[in-house]
């Protein structure tokens, strides 16, 4: 109506004050006609309007029990990304790296990488929600030809009262660096810490049940049930679970510029039959042992992160400080899986009872100085710790420089530079001094690209 009127006080100022009554006529009949038609459409507007509210006061709501209509066949729409790295490095070649003092963790070589040019883990990762109550992601990584699939889980979404519960293989919530991939490392590798404790990190295939806290500190209580295949576990045959785990973390903000998180997280599972090589010297020269360690392994980590950036922006400016600390207890029975006539590990001989405790960690930090550049020091060190075992007489005729029954104390010093050009691209230059292996000093070299395409949610604080 308003607009009629202003068509019709537009059409009088236009006409000439000499209008003839002819002229006006004309004018008054236009304008009733777009009156006329302008109230016919309103007036279906207002009978479609009220035939849709009908419609909807009749149809069940679905808080009291109606059923959603199914979604649309074709309507998943994921996010998906693809994170391309790889790498060169120069290091000593040592046959096979170990961590002495420590048993081998899915293999012998600790450095996480060959020599020379080399191509890294790639991941192709693939989220959505699934509807509004589970959301689901697949992790991928690829190298080499193989695939192997990291996490692949579904998560509750508003499950209530501060709880999430996760189901599938994922990445356990251990610690504070376990839960990354390590295209969110700061370092182009994992702490000796890490390499040591699992391989890399540790996955669980079972349940997660987190819950935080209604407070304005940040309080995340987590529990785990898993297969308990990975190590320091075995894989098992068997319906109860293999590993369990809790973890507690704590946070919170400190003025506009710092925050910070503490956790202290237990993990206990079951070995059975776990496998490892041993270096033997006799007379008849080096050979190796296989040993199988059936018990139980448990490990308590404490980790803490600092951050600062100025007014809590940190596009600019920030500042890292990351730590974590361990303490792994082991205790079972350590025999023989190698028939070696001149060892004196005899095949299908036991060894008796084995009891260990080692503890270790890493220090970093990591300083943005300026948009796009970062510098950042680590210092990792290890404690072989104590081990019992008997008889003695056994042990004691074991070459004392291999992985597992050595005394070295292993240490590495990294220092790394990077820049990125966004979010999506980073190259990075890292130098180390490895003496993860006694008698062996490894300056090692290390040039990196980690480049991500498509969409790719935040990392954790």
């Amino acid at each position: 109506m308003f607009r009629i009127a202003l068509l019709a006080a537009a059409a009088s100022l236009a006409l000439p004050a000499a209008a003839g009554d002819e002229d006006l006529k004309a004018l008054r009949e236009e304008v009733a006609q777009m009156k006329k038609a302008y109230e016919s459409r309103i007036e279906s507007l207002e009978q479609r309007l009220a035939a849709a509210e009908s419609a909807q006061e009749k149809s069940p709501s679905p808080q009291h029990g109606a059923v959603s209509p199914p979604a649309a066949a074709g309507g998943f729409n994921p996010e998906v990304s693809l994170i391309l790295q790889g790498q060169y490095r120069r290091m000593k070649e040592v046959p096979e790296r170990a961590i002495t003092g420590y048993w081998p963790a899915g293999g012998h070589d600790h450095g996480g990488a060959e020599r020379g040019f080399s191509l890294d883990n790639s991941e192709l990762i693939v989220s959505a929600n699934i509807n509004p109550y589970f959301r689901g992601l697949l992790n991928v990584a690829l190298k080499d030809g193989e695939a192997e699939v990291e996490e692949a889980w579904f998560q509750t979404l508003g499950l209530g009262q501060g709880f999430t519960l996760k189901g599938g293989r994922f990445l356990s919530g251990i610690g504070y660096l376990n839960e990354q991939h390590p295209h969110a490392w700061d370092f182009a590798d994992a702490p000796l810490m890490s390499k040591a404790l699992f391989g890399e990190h540790y996955g669980q295939d079972g349940l997660q049940l987190k819950w935080v806290a209604p407070t304005d500190l940040f309080m995340e209580f987590g529990a785990e049930l898993g297969r308990g295949a990975g190590f320091p576990g075995s894989d098992r045959n068997k319906n109860s679970a293999g590993a369990s785990a809790l973890f507690a973390h704590l946070g919170g903000d400190v003025g506009r510029s710092h925050a910070w998180r503490a956790g202290l997280s237990w993990l206990t599972t079951r070995a059975n039959g776990r496998e490892a090589h041993f270096e033997d010297t006799d007379a008849a020269g080096p050979n190796e042992v296989e040993g199988l360690f059936t018990g139980r392994s448990r490990t308590l980590i404490a980790d803490f992160v600092w951050k600062w950036a100025p007014d809590g922006n940190p596009k600019q400016r920030n500042l890292k400080l990351q730590a974590e600390l361990f303490r792994r207890t082991e205790h079972g029975e350590l025999a023989c899986g190698s028939d070696v006539a001149t060892s004196p590990c005899l095949g299908g001989v036991g060894l008796g009872r084995l009891r260990s405790a080692q503890t270790g960690g890493y220090a970093q930090a990591v300083w943005q100085f300026m948009p796009r550049w970062r510098v950042g020091y680590r210092f990792d060190w290890l404690n072989a710790g104590s081990k019992r075992y008997d008889p003695a007489t056994v042990f004691a005729a074991l070459d004392p420089a291999n992985a597992y029954f050595g005394r070295h104390r292993p240490q590495r010093h990294s220092l790394m530079l990077d820049w990125s050009q966004d979010e999506f691209s980073r190259l990075r230059l890292q130098f180390a001094r490895d003496r993860a292996m006694q008698g062996v000093s490894d300056n090692q070299v290390t040039l990196q690209y980690i480049m991500s395409l498509g969409a790719h949610g935040a990392h954790k604080f």
